[in-house]
């Protein structure tokens, strides 16, 4: 079955890292830069640059510190992410055929 209209998907948030991170981020408290390069499978410019891109929709704040001597890069979801999350995955939701019984 084919519906009759498709919800329009969010792009700030169809991407596949940036979904990725939002998938993280959902669950978690926040998360360093290490974690969530390591766990997208980016490199430290790509997920920067995704980084940047939630950070300027407002879905993501980051924060950067120092631990010690070393840069410490720390992201966390906002409420307005955490609504554009779930209004994305309702969204998604419009693209999965279901049998009518």
């Amino acid at each position: 079955m084919i519906p009759d209209k498709f919800e329009p998907l969010d792009p700030v948030i169809h991407s596949q890292v940036r979904l990725a991170v939002l998938s993280i981020l959902i669950t978690a408290r926040h998360a360093d830069f290490n974690f969530l390069k390591q766990e997208t499978g980016t490199t430290d410019g790509n997920l920067s640059t995704h980084l940047a891109k939630l950070e300027e929709a407002g879905y993501i704040q980051v924060k950067k510190a120092f631990q010690g001597k070393k840069p410490l890069t720390t992201c966390s979801l906002t409420e307005k992410g955490k609504s554009a999350f779930a209004k994305y995955l309702k969204a998604l939701e419009s693209y999965i055929p279901v049998e009518k019984k």
